[in-house]
């Protein structure tokens, strides 16, 4: 008995009886708005809680040998498809021209309807009867060797197509700017072609893999080469006047997707005011980690970009086109999800209860003993 005596001694939470308990009305509006504010607080951290939190880590990028994945939808209203070409190129001296696996060309009128949606690049099939190098009637035995007027690197070389002959063209740095001259071209149609989509636009989608250095892609009119380590553009002569590079970004990624990702390139549009020339765009990339809370990595990037339009009067190449520059941080950013552990949710919920609880006290005490001094006042009694 002794003991349990002093253990009730111990008692830090004395018990008031009912007749010395003094209930009010401000006191009841009080508890009720304390409740309230307590089952508030408690449904967001039981949120918070029952639903991850991402945390954010900086580290500095190791990585070799990996590949970018650039992922695009570009919509370019007064541009023909048959004249719209992709091309990529970076500092290890890689270099990409005229790309179209994985690419899909949509012909767009000028209300934005697709006309014709094709896989890859521009003219007709190969010619079935190619012209004979040095002309002249062809046995039946004889193989077909179409000229390519000059660009052969060798005797045995043979352009079949219109294509052959401009990447034989290309290949020796040379533009090509008179196709209606080249007779595998004026056969297969070509330059017709060119013609009959004048005044359409094109949209153009699909993705590229390029090695992780620093380079550029771009969208350009005409086939591009390599002339004195310049990089320049055959611009067709059947097309007169500027080249309208007007341009609509409707979906710009470097990566796979992940919760959160802000892309700012999407849907980002420019409309061509003065003469053609280049418009430019300088992206900073960023090598992001993504942890979910399975704990499964999606490996993917975010970027930053300016912008910067180049007149061709600024310049003496005569270049067009859409251009995209991009560098690498060294700096690499890995988000994890986590969620919270029940001992961190138990110990906030016992801080919002207590101290709900000593501040409505404070706030019922003040209003109580000021209100008593104010009746006291009143009554001519306060001292």
């Amino acid at each position: 008995m002794e003991i349990l005596s002093k253990l009730k001694n111990l008692d830090a939470y004395p018990k008031i009886k009912e007749d010395f308990y003094s209930r009010t009305l401000s006191g009841g509006l009080i508890t009720l708005a304390s409740f309230a504010v307590i089952l508030f607080l408690f449904i967001s951290e039981a949120r918070l809680f029952l639903f991850s939190e991402t945390e954010t880590k900086l580290t500095v990028d190791t990585s070799r040998g990996e590949k970018l994945h650039v992922k695009f939808d570009v919509t370019f209203p007064s541009l023909a498809c048959s004249l719209l070409n992709v091309d990529t190129m970076d500092i290890s001296g890689e270099q990409h021209y005229d790309i179209r696996h994985d690419i899909v060309k949509k012909r767009i009128d000028h209300l934005g309807n697709v006309i014709e949606s094709r896989q890859g690049g521009i003219g007709a099939p190969k010619i079935e009867r190619p012209l004979q190098r040095h002309g002249g009637r062809l046995d039946h035995n004889e193989i077909y060797c179409g000229s390519c007027y000059g660009a052969e690197v060798s005797d045995d070389d043979c352009c079949n197509s219109c294509e052959e002959v401009r990447e034989a063209y290309r290949k020796k740095g040379w533009a090509l700017t008179n196709s209606d001259l080249i007779d595998q071209c004026s056969r297969e149609g070509f330059i017709q072609k060119i013609k009959e989509e004048e005044g359409e636009g094109c949209n153009i989608n699909g993705f590229l893999e390029v090695s992780k250095v620093a380079g550029n892609f771009h969208f350009s009119p005409g086939k591009s080469f390599h002339q004195s380590n310049i990089n320049a553009h055959e611009l067709l002569a059947v097309q007169t006047g500027n080249y309208n590079i007007s341009h609509k970004i409707n979906k710009l990624s470097f990566g796979k997707e992940f919760p959160g990702i802000l892309n700012p390139l999407d849907s980002a549009q420019w409309t061509q005011k003065t003469s053609s020339g280049i418009y430019q765009y300088f992206i900073k990339v960023v090598p992001t980690i993504y942890i979910d809370i399975r704990g499964q990595k999606i490996h993917s990037n975010q970027f930053s970009v300016t912008e910067h339009f180049q007149d061709e009067n600024d310049h003496s190449k005569a270049l067009h086109g859409v251009f995209f520059f991009y560098d690498f941080s060294p700096i690499k950013v890995i988000f994890t999800e986590e969620n919270k552990s029940i001992l961190h949710f138990l110990t906030h919920i016992c801080a919002i209860v207590g101290g709900i609880f000593t501040i409505s006290g404070i706030i019922d005490a003040f209003v109580y003993h000021g209100n008593r001094a104010i009746k006291k006042v009143d009554l001519g009694k306060y001292r």
